[in-house]
């Protein structure tokens, strides 16, 4: 069970952190801008890859443990109890975010602000970047280590940069759907859902085009 409670700690501290300080930033006007809203995101899946690594594997995301069955790094069994930890963590961080600033409309939640076409193409594309990098920098299934931490948070901040103001940046459907169901904000949710899923697929293809079989086994690439 230690797994699944670092993922749901883990998945927690980025929802909380990462929503937090897009409400934040709405509340004080602006004060803690875009960049910083971006380098909060990196930032807190950087310390959490420390923080938990070594214990569940950081994965964090639904998406990016999806990922890591496809390409064989993670049972099957492992999946669900990996994506529920996931979702309560993240839930409970909207719930908390709710509590302390009950008058946003949105708690941060990722609302598409170009056509879903576009939305779902971008989403796919940056959750693809995400998921190849983990693939190449995490040991087996595990993200751990200053070379995945560093790799993994400058990815989800580079992404958030200049994706954010467009799609959300998500590339994470815990992320999308906890502050959506608490907001009630549940417009475009299916993209965010959709389109991580299909980009860590995409990934996996992606990491067997550069890296053959090794890509697809527990052991590889073992450089974290």
């Amino acid at each position: 069970m230690q797994k699944y409670f670092a993922e749901a700690i883990g998945t927690f501290a980025l929802v909380f952190a990462g929503t937090g300080a897009i409400v934040v930033n709405d509340l004080s006007g602006g004060v803690v801008t875009h960049v910083g809203v971006a380098l909060t995101f990196g930032l807190v899946v950087a310390a959490m890859i420390h923080a938990v690594g070594d214990v569940s594997g950081a994965h964090l995301n639904p998406a990016v443990t999806f990922g890591f069955w496809l390409a064989r790094r993670l049972a099957g069994a492992e999946v669900a109890p990996f994506v529920l930890s996931q979702l309560l963590g993240a839930g409970l961080a909207s719930v908390l975010v709710r509590g302390i600033f009950g008058a946003h409309p949105n708690l941060g939640a990722t609302l598409p602000a170009i056509g879903v076409g576009p939305t779902l193409l971008l989403e796919t594309v940056i959750t693809l970047l995400l998921m190849f990098t983990i693939l190449n920098v995490a040991t087996g299934a595990k993200e751990k280590g200053v070379a995945a931490s560093f790799a993994i948070g400058g990815v989800v901040a580079l992404a958030a940069l200049f994706a954010g103001p467009m799609t959300g940046a998500s590339m994470n459907p815990a992320r999308s759907i906890a502050p959506a169901l608490v907001s009630g904000q549940l417009g475009g949710l299916w993209i965010y859902l959709a389109a991580p899923v299909l980009g860590a697929a995409l990934a996996v293809g992606a990491c067997r085009c550069t890296r053959g079989a090794p890509c697809c086994s527990a052991e590889a690439p073992a450089s974290a």
